[in-house]
């Protein structure tokens, strides 16, 4: 018998209560102000009449900048990722407590990365700010209807910010700067694993119908900074520096998440969960054809300019 949606977040809620307890335990208190040099700020231009950003006040390499501005811009979006997650889960019982927990941790991200980048002076703040209000403007709106899409989607989302900001701050070249990103990687890392085990749970609970939301999102998977302005460009500067592209998204956050759940060691799915599981297996057969060829070519074009340099 299928489930609703109601029927398993109901079901989940005990399962919710116990991950909610296990990231308490394991969640360590930080603190924002602690991890910003605030000793290297100065004033910028405007009503105290301090100095303009100029390109040469960034330390930071202009993929790994790139990469700093899509990462806060996504974690700008807050507001509208709450009320998604607020609507689908709820605001009362272990769902409500966790909504909030977990956007409370998420907004200290933003803070730090944003007071990071300004004190440091390693991106534009003027600029900054305008993609800021560009970006919030346009919202953040779930493409996802029911909650396990939403679960599902969310598992693959907080590994692959994990991995991304850890990518963005060793490529930064500063120490500090990979300090920062270290320490918002560890929150990310167990906000995968909440959502990756309850998802886990409600392949116990309905397989088939699991199994068939995996697959949608698997299938059309975007990052919510896809809505940043110039996104596009952005995306292709990251991954031409290895930060985040395709292979890491399949070998380092898709396959480790399906290993976790056993996905195609499950037995017992009706004629729905196979046709959706077999769509999944050759999705992931053509993504990673298509991964190794972006790998392939990067790798050549690297090999061309270390030529031309002389390298």
């Amino acid at each position: 018998m299928v489930m609703t949606q109601t029927e398993l977040l109901h079901a989940l809620e005990p399962v919710v209560a116990v991950e909610l307890d296990r990231h308490h335990q394991m969640a360590k208190e930080w603190f924002p102000h602690e991890y910003i040099p605030w000793s290297e700020g100065r004033d910028f231009d405007g009503v105290y009449g301090g100095q303009a950003w100029q390109e040469g006040d960034s330390k930071i390499p202009e993929a790994a900048r790139v990469s700093l501005i899509v990462n806060l811009l996504t974690e700008d979006n807050l507001p509208s990722y709450h009320r998604e997650i607020a609507t689908t889960f709820g605001r009362d019982g272990a769902w409500g407590t966790w909504v909030h927990r977990w956007t409370a941790e998420e907004d200290r991200h933003g803070t730090a990365i944003r007071d990071y980048l300004t004190v440091t002076r390693a991106v534009d703040p003027v600029a900054l700010e305008r993609a800021r209000m560009h970006h919030m403007e346009s919202g953040f709106a779930s493409e996802y209807g029911t909650m396990l899409q939403q679960l599902a989607y969310v598992s693959f989302q907080e590994l692959a910010t994990r991995i991304a900001h850890r990518n963005t701050g060793r490529a930064s070249g500063d120490e500090g700067c990979e300090r920062l990103l270290a320490r918002i990687a560890a929150d990310e890392n167990l906000h995968m694993l909440f959502y990756r085990n309850l998802l886990k749970a409600a392949f116990e609970l309905d397989p088939n119908q699991t199994m068939r939301s995996v697959t949608d999102v698997v299938t059309t998977f975007q990052m919510p900074g896809s809505g940043i302005e110039g996104f596009a460009r952005k995306a292709m500067i990251i991954a031409n520096e290895g930060i985040y592209d395709l292979r890491l998204h399949l070998d380092d956050v898709l396959m480790p998440v399906l290993r976790q759940w056993s996905v195609f060691d499950k037995t017992g799915l009706d004629a729905e969960g196979e046709r959706a599981r077999d769509e999944l297996a050759g999705f992931l057969a053509k993504t990673e054809a298509t991964a190794a060829r972006f790998v392939e070519r990067r790798e050549e074009r690297q090999a061309r300019v270390a030529a031309r340099d002389g390298r």
